[in-house]
């Protein structure tokens, strides 16, 4: 049963996504929405560092964790054009970083393999096992992200079907073209498919106003992230929208 602190229009608004039957799918964002992000990138940093200090240790003396990070802030600047492909920027940081310091530059591919399987190593929120079985048994999953992790070393892949990320589409949310690449895949209409994410601007409005419902994940050790003033959606796009604490929460809503 869903509890009292629910904003006021969302049962309404579940019942509207749920009234006639046609939401089939769920796309969910990852980074933060699945697990939190930023604990899990610090440690695949220093992971990477620690391996630069042996394997190029001119490179770790010279690049610590902050001015890699930098770094990477510079290159980012530098290619705009590689905005939606933080495996590209991140390959390019290191094989500058290298150069700069005297290292072999042939080490940024090894190091960068090092740095991912690290950043693959997530801890899921205490919810999303349980509400993404639930969910699952009632609607397709699928995975729509910016980011670069991976459903098997995430362990997602006993409930999404796929993943499409920024990278391989070419753009990153909001731009439409990413959510309109999920429900391709999915062989279905926007309005049959609900976009899961953390983010307001990437998640909630893009997904929006690609033709997608949204459901906004606010879980409470992130209330901080900017959203609307008084968490009203963007009245100006399409569909139906939700606002959840949690994956459980939406479970419950959802009727899974």
């Amino acid at each position: 049963m869903m509890s009292t602190d629910c904003p006021a229009s969302f049962p309404a608004s579940a019942a509207a996504l749920l009234r006639d039957g046609t939401l089939r799918a769920i796309t969910l964002d990852l980074d933060d929405t699945l697990w939190p992000v930023g604990p899990t990138l610090v440690r695949a940093e220093q992971v990477l560092h620690d391996w630069l200090r042996a394997q190029a240790p001119a490179t770790a003396a010279a690049f610590g964790v902050e001015r890699m990070l930098a770094l990477r802030q510079d290159v980012a600047r530098r290619r705009p054009d590689l905005a939606h492909d933080l495996t590209a920027l991140r390959r390019i940081t290191l094989r500058e970083a290298l150069a700069a310091a005297g290292d072999g530059v042939h080490l940024a591919d090894p190091a960068f393999e090092v740095f991912f399987a690290a950043r693959q190593q997530v801890t899921w929120y205490e919810d999303v096992a349980e509400a993404l079985a639930r969910l699952g048994a009632r609607f397709m999953l699928y995975g729509l992200t910016n980011g670069n992790a991976e459903l098997g070393p995430t362990g997602l892949s006993a409930h999404l079907a796929g993943v499409i990320g920024a990278r391989e589409c070419g753009v990153a949310k909001p731009d439409a073209r990413i959510f309109q690449a999920a429900c391709a895949r999915l062989g279905l209409a926007p309005h049959q498919v609900l976009h899961v994410g953390d983010d307001w601007a990437l998640d909630v409005v893009g997904a929006r106003r690609a033709g997608l419902h949204s459901a906004w994940v606010r879980r409470p050790d992130a209330a901080h992230r900017p959203g609307p003033a008084h968490g009203r959606p963007d009245d100006e796009a399409p569909g139906q929208h939700l606002t959840v604490p949690d994956l459980g929460r939406l479970a419950d809503a959802l009727g899974a």
